[in-house]
């Protein structure tokens, strides 16, 4: 019962997290200065990205559930809060204030926590959950290499 209580608690507060940089963003992909950037080609469309956030939020707070279950430490709920304050910080960063390198450097380290996240607490219980981190993984280097992208061409 803990471990769905978990779920749903890191549920509400990804989703709230996603909601929020939403806030964040201004007018976002839609405002003239997104629209003007010269943006990667392998950009992919505006749809995706909601559809890959929705599965990262849900597969992460699955990953969060066990983890908090197994290991729930002063420390662990630092290194979720920091993840959460750079996902909805970049939105702020990029969007409403074109601060792109900024963003960048923001991107990587949030990479950085969830490779960290990966590779520290694989190798009890929780060894099988953290496949449930590679697709944030694999989105974050996506997403680095579209702001990179940004950085470097405009």
């Amino acid at each position: 019962m803990k471990q769905i209580h978990y779920v749903i608690l890191f549920l509400i507060i990804n989703f709230s997290g996603l909601a929020l940089g939403n806030i964040f963003m201004g007018d976002g992909a839609n405002g003239i200065w997104y629209k003007n950037l010269n943006k990667a080609p392998w950009t992919p469309p505006g749809w995706v990205f909601g559809v890959v956030w929705t599965v990262i939020m849900i597969c992460f707070s699955i990953y969060l559930s066990f983890l908090f279950n197994l290991r729930k430490s002063n420390f662990v709920t630092t290194i979720f809060i920091i993840s959460l304050l750079l996902n909805i910080s970049w939105n702020y960063l990029f969007f409403n204030q074109h601060f792109t390198s900024i963003a960048l450097f923001n991107l990587i380290a949030l990479a950085l926590v969830i490779i960290y996240l990966f590779i520290s607490f694989g190798d009890d219980e929780l060894s099988k959950m953290r496949i449930l981190l590679v697709p944030y993984i694999l989105w974050l280097c996506i997403a680095i290499s579209l702001n990179g992208y940004v950085v470097l061409n405009n």
